[in-house]
């Protein structure tokens, strides 16, 4: 779990099937000693996870990614150039339980990550 140690919610606004919310990313994180020194660069596992656990929270529940459809890192996020990111998270939930996820981490104008796939409730 990553929320509270690497990023916090700092706010979040829930809406119809989705929620928009701002991260701040811890910079003094111990995964930025070896990714990478001096020039920290948020891992984009990192990014899926966030994701993963601000859908748990919305949803109140415990979440497995069955598929990434779309995963695109577009820009690098540094934490000591770029404190906190926005989050834009839309979802779907089928008919068999699954739960149809599209997200994005942007600010200012740029985008870092955009995400589309399925999670199954665990």
């Amino acid at each position: 779990m990553l929320q509270g140690n690497f990023f916090k919610l700092t706010s979040i606004t829930h809406e119809v099937n989705g929620a928009k919310a701002v991260i701040e990313i811890n910079p003094a994180h111990e995964i930025f000693n070896g990714h990478f020194p001096g020039t920290p660069v948020v891992p984009g596992v990192c990014m899926m996870q966030i994701v993963k656990e601000i859908a748990e929270d919305i949803l109140v529940k415990d979440l497995k990614l069955i598929k990434a459809d779309h995963a695109k890192f577009l820009t690098v996020i540094n934490p000591l150039q770029t404190g906190s990111v926005k989050l834009d998270l839309k979802y779907t939930i089928t008919g068999g339980g699954n739960i149809i996820t599209v997200a994005s981490l942007f600010n200012d104008g740029v985008v870092y990550f955009k995400f589309k796939g399925l999670f199954s409730a665990i």
